[in-house]
């Protein structure tokens, strides 16, 4: 009876406290998309161009696609910082898992940030001896495509455990996360068969894998910005109740508790 009540009281309007946590989380998964579209555009040929460290003078198109990936790296960890709050509720293993691997996935994508500030400091700089310049900014296009592949990768891993948590707690629409746990197997196929060097990006098998995490994301950002978490979630319920507190109303001053 008492859940019943509770669950009644989420559906008439009162106070959500997991409502901000839904928003901070939905407008960092979007940002995450804003920041790294632009990086990959502004890039452009600058790597693929064994010649481009030559260049003259400075660009500032690949420093602000560096600040672009600085700032996709950072709101990655964000997501997972800010959704941890609810997301332990469910299960406080799977939780920590996300937060380390979006670390992780963070601390890669940096590895991809200082080759490619290198590169464009070493353009700015006067060499003798080209050959060797080409040489070395080969090595770190090379270093950043890695870096970017394996870093993307850790998505899959993403879709896993926070689309598990997503599925399980009905946070969300749960067609949802089933898109994320039914390309989290797809992505790491083809992240195996370019580890081994049997596939490359822009095959149709990358373009398997990367739709549906693709979609998983913005769409979780989506829905998480514009609609927050299903007000019939048990975790959103028992947040309403305690931040009514016993006998309280769950329409007063917002409680701290599930705050991003």
């Amino acid at each position: 009876m008492a859940t019943t009540a509770h669950s009644a009281a989420a559906s008439r309007g009162a106070f959500d406290p997991t409502r901000k946590t839904a928003l901070v989380a939905g407008i960092l998964y979007l940002l995450t998309f804003a920041s790294s579209i632009p990086a990959a555009l502004l890039l452009g040929s600058a790597l693929s161009d064994p010649n481009y460290i030559l260049g003259a003078g400075a660009d500032g198109g690949v420093r602000a696609a560096a600040l672009f990936d600085i700032v996709n790296g950072l709101t990655a960890i964000g997501t997972a910082v800010a959704l941890y709050s609810v997301v332990r509720r469910q299960h406080e293993g799977f939780a920590i898992g996300f937060v380390s691997a979006r670390v992780f996935e963070a601390a890669i994508l940096f590895i991809g940030i200082v080759s490619v500030l290198s590169i464009a400091i070493m353009r700015e700089t006067a060499a003798a001896d080209p050959a060797s310049m080409v040489a070395v900014g080969t090595s770190l296009s090379t270093v950043y495509e890695t870096a970017f592949v394996l870093g993307t990768g850790i998505p899959a891993l993403n879709a896993v455990l926070l689309g598990w948590l997503m599925f399980r707690s009905g946070l969300v629409p749960r067609a949802i996360p089933v898109i994320g746990l039914i390309g989290a197997p797809l992505f790491t196929s083809w992240i195996i068969g370019w580890i081994f060097g049997v596939t490359e990006g822009g095959t149709p098998w990358h373009a398997i894998g990367v739709a549906p995490i693709f979609i998983w994301e913005l769409s979780l950002g989506l829905w998480m910005t514009f609609k927050g978490f299903n007000r019939s979630a048990p975790i959103v319920v028992a947040a309403v109740a305690e931040a009514a507190g016993p006998g309280g109303s769950a329409t007063s001053t917002p409680a701290p508790a599930g705050a991003a």
